[in-house]
């Protein structure tokens, strides 16, 4: 499911300087022109059934069912490698049986942010279906973890990056921008938006955050997940840290699982994150290992 909006901590706190932040970039800085989508209605009904103390089930079912292709999607799902088990199922409720609420939740979530914000594009080939790995990952990585949310953690995983789709869509060049930021070795990417844009994709990210009402704590962590410099800062809240740096561990056995190099990000920061999340690479291969059929299937 996704993580919904809680009250911002007190004004001091590092998140809460990234919501003035954002809020000002919106109305006067850099992120005036940029367009958000808005929050789908059929998942803004979801987040609210998904608060509640036992979520109704049959609330779940016809916000499932008001939607053919997402009907199909869960279905999809359920009759996958990962959870088909004896008679195919054929309808809804079957699917969701299979699936179990909580999982049911994450594939609406994921089909519904799908398409709100559209990533059709040769610069963005497979988007969605690599955001989707992260936020398993991200859901694995969380079970294995003390004190973080499998929700938040999918939500941040499903969401890390939508920042670059809104900002095709919003920002002329864009996608030109992806092909030089991706090809430099003497800045990062985020830079070369900066160099560019005046903005990049996490601000853009937590911005879309901002707008859908997502976690504090998420938002948080989208906009800070190229500033690995502060992990193990005490400025930034501890749940915030957790995001990012289980999120850089997420990225990396993603893109493993795809037989890609690491990531700057990686290579500059993984000890840090480590450290943060007190394990270590044995344990991170072996977690790679036991996510590898999971990630295979998309």
């Amino acid at each position: 499911m996704t993580a919904i909006a809680a009250p911002l901590p007190t004004d001091t706190s590092r998140t809460a300087a990234i919501a003035r932040e954002i809020d000002h970039a919106r109305t006067r800085g850099a992120l005036q022109h940029i367009v958000v989508p808005p929050c789908p209605a059929l998942l803004a009904r979801l987040q609210a059934v998904m608060l509640e103390a036992e979520p109704d089930l049959n609330e779940v079912a016809r916000i499932a069912a008001s939607d053919v292709a997402m009907s199909a999607t869960l279905i999809r799902n359920a009759n996958g490698p990962l959870y088909a088990v004896g008679q195919p199922v054929q309808t809804v409720g079957q699917a969701m049986n299979r699936l179990g609420l909580r999982q049911t939740a994450a594939v609406m979530t994921g089909f519904l942010v799908r398409n709100a914000i559209v990533a059709d594009n040769r610069h963005l080939r497979r988007f969605w279906e690599r955001s989707a790995q992260r936020a398993i990952a991200m859901t694995f990585i969380a079970r294995q973890l003390v004190g973080l949310s499998s929700d938040v953690a999918h939500t941040y995983g499903l969401f890390c990056h939508v920042g670059m789709p809104v900002l095709l869509q919003s920002v002329k060049g864009y996608g030109s921008t992806m092909v030089e930021a991706a090809a430099r070795i003497d800045r990062s990417y985020v830079a070369t938006e900066n160099a560019n844009h005046r903005t990049d994709h996490a601000v853009v990210g937590a911005l879309v955050a901002r707008v859908w009402r997502l976690a504090p704590e998420v938002m948080a962590a989208i906009r800070l997940h190229h500033d690995l410099e502060s992990l193990g800062s005490e400025e930034t809240e501890p749940e915030v840290q957790t995001l990012m740096a289980a999120g850089l561990v997420a990225e990396h056995l993603v893109r493993r699982q795809e037989a890609q190099l690491p990531e700057r990000d990686w290579t500059d920061h993984s000890a840090a994150a480590l450290a943060w999340l007190q394990v270590d690479e044995a344990e991170v291969a072996q977690w790679g290992e036991e996510l590898s059929a999971s990630l295979s299937a998309f």
